[in-house]
């Protein structure tokens, strides 16, 4: 007797496809969201083979939604924000006006009604913060004044955003012109939304910044993660439903808030961590019901409007961006960087189309063309970003000769200003006077791997004894301060493509593992010494287990933590 199990069917066809697809896009140096909207149209009703559950999977999406808006408020500063406000702020909106316009123009050639008009130029106008802080750090411009305005651009974009899925769901009828709605009753509906949303707010202000904070701490008390995990993620969702049920205002601002209101506690980082896993979970399943909804035969009955979107996207975009920070009086270079960074479009298209779906505002072709123009952006960026590096070297190099300045192939290698888009490949980076500089080669030296409490005490010992230390990271805090302080360090994962290049593990003579993941460590150790067969390697161990797989593996030497810790305790308790 067969069993249909269609939640079980629909999560784990999800998930396996976007495996395989994700793990190919990232081989091809893509996003591996591009493989997750792939995965959906395979699993798609427009295509042949397994089908998921479109119901089931919307509304896995709506868990997707909230986990990432979450997610986007405890990435949520002020401070970042404050910094770079006087370009940000006016660039942004301006931008997204522009942007409508332009969708709404091409909305209107198409024959389709003012509202579908301006919810097509608006899913047209917000760039993705996935693929823009992707961008930033594979190109290492998170710490540059471009990335800065970029980051604070988005920041201003996706509280727009935000206010735009709040509105949507209020202006519905007049949207879609399903009903008369006088001018007084869309006074009215706004007037109410606002007030909704201002009541939110303002009890999330008064009592969410005592309550949660407060709540957090007496589970950080317990001393159990796991409690402490699923308080973070019921403070997501709860917040989420409370601004629904309560304030009539969307899921997505009440997570967006308790994400804001964590980060401004001493658990931010902690409570990322412990809901990192849930959120990726989501935010995969999120983008796969995205991809479901995708007629890919779209780019076979309509190539001249998906086109016509895709230059709206990459090129009508890119051109307001260029033009709005040129205006602001910044260098052709930050405006050329800040218009490709925005030449795309993610995570709130798909959510203003989806909207726009379900409220029947949008034509199914709408839809088709928001999710097309995205994928491909999403596909071009990193190649514009290559098109820009090209033409940044090429313009440096004109202007160093018509200076008559020395040695200018020698200027770009090895302090390149953070104006100037790094190689694609991992590079080693510090930052001297504010300017990126391209750590040197180097051999004999000691490469360490993890700068964690463990590793930043380590460190602290090599530069006492004044050893050549570079670093590999992936926490990106960690990262910029060590880059402030001038220790080169490799930003990524220490088993990503030229990762260990990048630090010179052919060269070093010492490699230090302060990471306390054993597979990943033994991975390293394999890589390691097969591009340095000579490399000494220490590492630590919990237990005697682990210290004979590391030395299988080839570690040179070993540290047993325990060991260490109960000699210290009776050295110190001897005193």
């Amino acid at each position: 007797m067969h069993h249909s199990f269609p939640l079980v069917e629909t999560i784990v066809g999800g998930f396996f496809f976007a495996f395989i697809l994700g793990y190919v896009a990232q081989k091809m140096r893509m996003p591996p969201l591009v493989g997750y909207l792939l995965a959906g149209i395979l699993v798609g009703p427009y295509t042949h083979g397994f089908t998921a559950d479109m119901h089931l999977s919307q509304q896995l999406a709506e868990l997707g939604v909230i986990l990432l808006m979450f997610g986007v408020g405890l990435h949520f500063s002020f401070r970042d924000l404050w910094v770079v406000k006087k370009v940000a702020i006016p660039g942004a909106l301006i931008q997204i006006v522009l942007a409508t316009l332009l969708g709404w123009s091409l909305a209107w050639l198409a024959g389709w009604s003012s509202g579908a008009g301006i919810v097509f130029g608006l899913a047209l106008s917000c760039a993705s913060t996935v693929v823009l802080m992707a961008a930033l750090q594979r190109w290492h411009l998170a710490d540059s004044s471009q990335g800065r305005i970029s980051t604070g651009w988005l920041i201003v974009e996706d509280i727009a955003m935000v206010f735009v899925l709040v509105m949507i769901p209020a202006l519905a009828p007049l949207l879609a012109g399903t009903g008369n709605v006088s001018s007084a009753e869309v006074m009215y509906l706004l007037g109410k939304t606002s007030v909704q949303i201002i009541a939110f707010v303002a009890i999330m202000l008064l009592l969410g910044r005592k309550i949660i904070p407060w709540s957090l701490h007496k589970v950080v008390g317990t001393g159990n993660p796991e409690l402490f995990r699923l308080a973070v993620i019921a403070i997501a969702l709860g917040c989420a439903i409370l601004a629904n049920y309560l304030f009539g205002v969307s899921f997505a601002l009440g997570a967006f808030f308790a994400g804001t209101i964590i980060s401004e506690t001493s658990m931010n980082h902690t409570a990322e961590e412990a809901s990192g896993g849930l959120r990726e979970f989501f935010t995969v399943l999120f983008f796969v019901s995205v991809g479901m909804l995708f007629d890919p035969s779209i780019i076979i009955r309509q190539p001249l409007l998906l086109l016509a979107t895709l230059l709206v996207v990459v090129f009508g975009k890119g051109l307001g961006a260029f033009l709005i920070v040129r205006l602001l009086g910044y260098p052709v270079q930050t405006a050329l960087t800040i218009a490709l960074a925005l030449a795309q479009i993610g995570e709130f298209s798909f959510m203003i189309a989806s909207l726009g779906s379900v409220y029947k505002i949008l034509p199914q072709l709408a839809s088709d063309l928001i999710l097309g123009s995205a994928l491909i952006s999403i596909v071009c960026n990193p190649f514009l970003f290559v098109w820009l590096n090209r033409y940044l070297q090429k313009h440096t190099k004109l202007h160093c000769a018509e200076t008559s300045l020395p040695n200018d192939s020698e200027m770009l290698s090895t302090k390149p200003h953070a104006k100037i888009a790094s190689p694609i490949k991992p590079v080693s980076i510090y930052f001297a006077n504010e300017d990126m500089v391209m750590a040197p080669e180097v051999s004999d030296h000691t490469v360490l791997i993890g700068a964690g409490p463990i590793g930043r005490e380590i460190l602290l010992r090599l530069q006492a004894q004044q050893q050549t230390v570079y670093v590999q990271e992936n926490n990106l805090d960690v990262v910029t301060q060590l880059r402030a302080q001038q220790i080169p360090v490799a930003y990524g994962h220490a088993l990503a493509d030229g990762m260990l290049e990048a630090v010179f593990i052919p060269t070093a003579k010492n490699l230090i593992i302060a990471i306390h993941n054993q597979t990943e460590t033994l991975a390293i150790i394999e890589a390691a010494l097969t591009k340095n067969p000579h490399l000494e390697i220490i590492v630590f161990s919990n237990s005697e287990q682990q210290k004979q797989q590391l030395i299988l593996a080839g570690a040179t030497k070993i540290i047993d933590s325990q060991i260490v810790l109960a000699e210290k305790m009776v050295q110190q308790w001897s005193q």
